[in-house]
Formats: structure tokens, sequence, C-alpha cells
């Protein structure tokens, strides 16, 4: 995701990375530890905010409103499912609207793909 935010920021493309410590303690440090992490190691330059639940009684209300505004709710039953893992994705449009979800599992280049549609259309 670094090199899609290099490539497309100048386009209006950004990233907001909000770690999570809810998947087997992944994010244990401090919010600047975590940055300085991502920093260092993989040169990220997009705004690392803070720690957030995604999951759970304690969902961030961003988090609310994402899921219940994607594909992991579901209109028929009312439900909404959980974000399964760290990385998840969701891309918003420049009106706030969620546009698609990627879960963690989804294959780098067909992110990026999305992203490449979206950005130069």
């Amino acid at each position: 995701m670094v090199k899609a935010h290099e490539r497309w920021r100048n386009s209006g493309f950004e990233i907001l990375a909000f770690p999570c410590n809810q998947f087997f303690g992944q994010e244990s440090g401090s919010p600047q530890e975590i940055e300085d992490f991502v920093t260092k190691n993989f040169n990220v330059k997009f705004p690392v905010l803070e720690k957030v639940e995604v999951n759970g009684d304690k969902t961030h209300p961003l988090f609310v409103y994402l899921r219940n505004n994607s594909s992991l709710y579901d209109s028929k039953t009312g439900t909404t499912k959980v974000i399964p893992w760290n990385f998840a994705k969701f891309f918003i449009d420049s009106s706030g609207k969620v546009i698609e979800f990627f879960p963690p599992t989804t294959k780098a280049e067909e992110v990026v793909g999305f992203i490449q549609k979206y950005v130069e259309k």
C-alpha cells in the first residue's frame, strides 16, 4: 500500500492507518512506537492514527459506520460481520460513501488494480 500511496497521493488518494490490538496483540506498542516501526521498516508516509477497536462493545464510531455501510453488513438479517483481522481495507469516496471493503486476505494486486481504476477514471 505504500507504493500505491506514493503513486496516487497527488490524485486525491489518501491512506489512513488505524492500528488495532484486537488481533492477538499485534499492535501492542504505543501509538508513537507503532508509527516509528512502520516508518522505519516500511517507509510509511501516510498518517498512522491512534489505536482503535474495530469490533465488539467498544468499537470506534468510525468503524461502526464503515462496517454498517460495507459488504460486512447483511441487510437481510440486519447484522454486521466483524472485521476478521488486521489490514482490512475500506475505500471511501470524497463524499464519505464506503465504495469497497477488502478483507485482509485480498491479494495486493487486486487492491492496487481497484485503486488504479478508481483514481484514474
